[in-house]
């Protein structure tokens, strides 16, 4: 092992490292090994940021920018209301849901399906008396099988495609694999798996379970509270699920404050209730939410709404607090209560830095809360709204992606080129307002993919990829290239649930080729194996967005995963293993 492999293995590790520590952004620690790949001369300076040009990264940018499109002119609304049967049972009702998951995942952004169709499968759980997880959970598991069918999918198979060593993969090559994958997958959870979901059902009589909420009520000096004790105002609501965590008098926060001490006027009291109690103490006793009272509502009192929202990933509230906010001087909402993972937040309602997944429980007319929604990109998970502002424009879009996917598949142009005059059309016919044309970007995203595939280059031109693929070669297979193969795939099954699935396509795609050359087999076939492998993020919240997505309106905890989870891999690599081999052989 020489010097500069030794850099890059050290540079390799410690990302790695940042990614499962998870206390930075996942292109924070990219954007870190690039800059340090080129400070000690593992890639040169004029090719640093050569990756920002790739063409991967500039598909992913406009296939966002084109779901965006989709979304907007209302077009995959039209097609879920068509598709989805409204009074079918359970298995084909959850199957049919799963499927169009995966369909629009196939060729739109997975996350921006999945919040399209969060609202259908809140609604879906309620119709069959279900836990809102026990759908929620295969439509996510679903959103992310269709991501392996085409070649725009899901970031992953676009960064594996550029590896290819003589040319580059078309947009259906990933379908003789990934297609049969997905269907089996689908039928498996719809059939079987959905029961190894825990079923985490609400105490009360709402449809779905968002778990507890944290949210702060003050006391006004004309509530019926004033004069109770702490246990007096619980036993007065009781049957409503609320318990007092702590009590804020002036200056002083008392925690797990004693049941028998009186409430006082201006008192803060910091609870720990489910949406509907929270309304209905605020009813009985006078108690204000948010500083406002209960009963002190704007004119036209009769438009005022609660509504739950989930907090999408990428969302401009994330690592953000409502003091910093400020929603009702911005939009006229109310923030009055968070959820996280089912569970309590820590602190103050006004200071909790919001993360990705997080419930909020906002109050405003249905107008001002659909702006809020819309501006910070959240999803209602009691409605469903669907909108068709302009129907040619929805035709439109949809047949701006048409012909895009076309274009790319017959290998007429390029991928990149294909999407990039397909957002060029976007833009001239208006069908996404140009405002919001690079709001449509997931910088983060594209950050990460362009600082890491100079350094997966880095990794080939170093040696150091053979290197680790010849320790895998002779110390798990064994010499084996079905072995290897399988290796290939578990390993990067393993990194994509704990890592962003992009940076593992990365990270193994140049490791599988040296694997290949290795034992002198073809080189598509343990691309393939990466490209599915890094989709397989199913055990962890953290694996994919989608995941993370539905941890709070599920009420799941992070080991909730793991059994619908594992079991859908075993089954992903008893199909994709025979399916990799017979396609494209090694």
């Amino acid at each position: 092992m020489d010097s500069q492999q030794m850099m890059i293995l050290a540079v390799l590790g410690l990302t790695v490292a940042g990614f499962l520590w998870g206390r930075f952004r996942h292109d924070a620690v990219a954007l870190a090994a690039l800059v340090a790949c080129v400070l000690t001369g593992l890639v040169p300076v004029e090719t640093a940021f050569a990756g920002f040009g790739h063409p991967a990264v500039v598909t992913v940018a406009c296939v966002l920018i084109l779901s965006r499109a989709l979304q907007h002119t209302g077009a995959v609304d039209a097609l879920a209301r068509r598709v989805l049967p409204s009074q079918a049972g359970q298995v084909p009702a959850v199957a049919a849901l799963m499927g169009l998951g995966a369909g629009l995942s196939a060729f739109m952004n997975n996350v921006g399906a999945m919040a399209l169709l969060m609202p259908l499968a809140v609604q879906l759980a309620g119709r069959l008396k279900l836990p809102p997880g026990q759908v929620l959970m295969p439509l996510a598991f679903g959103t992310i099988l269709g991501g392996m069918v085409t070649l725009v999918g899901t970031p992953p198979n676009l960064i594996v495609a550029g590896f290819r060593p003589e040319s580059t993969f078309r947009m259906f090559d990933f379908t003789w694999v990934g297609l049969p994958v997905a269907a089996i997958g689908i039928a498996f959870v719809a059939l079987i798996g959905w029961r190894l979901v825990p079923a985490r059902r609400p105490s009360g009589e709402a449809p779905f379970e968002t778990g507890a909420y944290l949210t702060e009520l003050r006391i006004p000096e004309d509530s019926k509270a004033v004069g109770l004790t702490l246990r007096g105002f619980e036993d007065a609501l009781d049957g409503l699920d609320i318990m007092v965590l702590a009590l804020v008098r002036g200056t002083t926060r008392q925690n797990n404050p004693h049941r028998g001490r009186k409430i006082k006027a201006g008192d803060l009291l910091i609870v720990e209730a489910e949406a509907k109690a929270l309304t209905e103490s605020a009813a009985q006793h006078g108690i204000a939410l948010d500083g406002l009272s209960a009963f002190e509502e704007e004119e036209d009192d009769d438009e005022i709404v609660l509504r739950e929202f989930a907090l999408l990933p990428g969302s401009a509230l994330i690592g953000r607090s409502a003091r910093q906010l400020q929603p009702r001087s911005r939009w006229g909402v109310s923030l009055l209560a968070i959820s996280r993972e089912g569970q309590r937040p820590r602190g103050r309602l006004g200071s909790l830095m919001l993360k990705s997944g997080d419930l909020l429980l906002l109050r405003g007319t249905p107008a001002l809360l659909a702006e809020f929604a819309r501006d910070m990109n959240c999803v209602p998970l009691d409605t469903a709204p669907v909108s068709v502002p302009d129907k040619g424009k929805a035709i439109a879009a949809a047949g701006i992606m048409t012909v895009a996917i076309l274009a790319s598949a017959v290998g007429l142009v390029p991928a990149a080129v294909a999407f990039a005059a397909g957002v060029l059309a976007t833009m001239l016919t208006r069908t996404l307002p140009l405002r919001e044309v690079y709001t449509a970007l997931d910088g983060p995203v594209i950050v990460l993919l362009a600082a890491l595939i100079p350094v997966a280059g880095a990794m080939q031109a170093t040696g150091a990829a053979d290197l680790l693929a010849g320790g895998l070669v002779d110390g798990l297979a064994q010499g084996n290239t079905v072995a290897a193969l399988v290796v290939v795939l578990v390993v990067t099954m393993v990194l994509s649930d704990v890592m962003n699935n992009a940076a593992t396509a990365a990270v193994m795609a140049p490791i599988a080729l040296g694997i290949a050359a290795q034992l002198g087999a073809q080189a598509d076939g343990f691309l393939m194996a990466v490209a599915i492998g890094a989709s397989c993020a199913f055990l962890t919240p953290i694996g994919h967005q989608n995941n993370t997505l539905i941890l709070g309106p599920g009420g799941f905890r992070f080991g909730d995963y793991w059994r619908l989870g594992l079991a859908l891999e075993v089954v992903i690599v008893a199909v994709s293993v025979p399916m990799i081999l017979w396609v494209w052989g090694v």
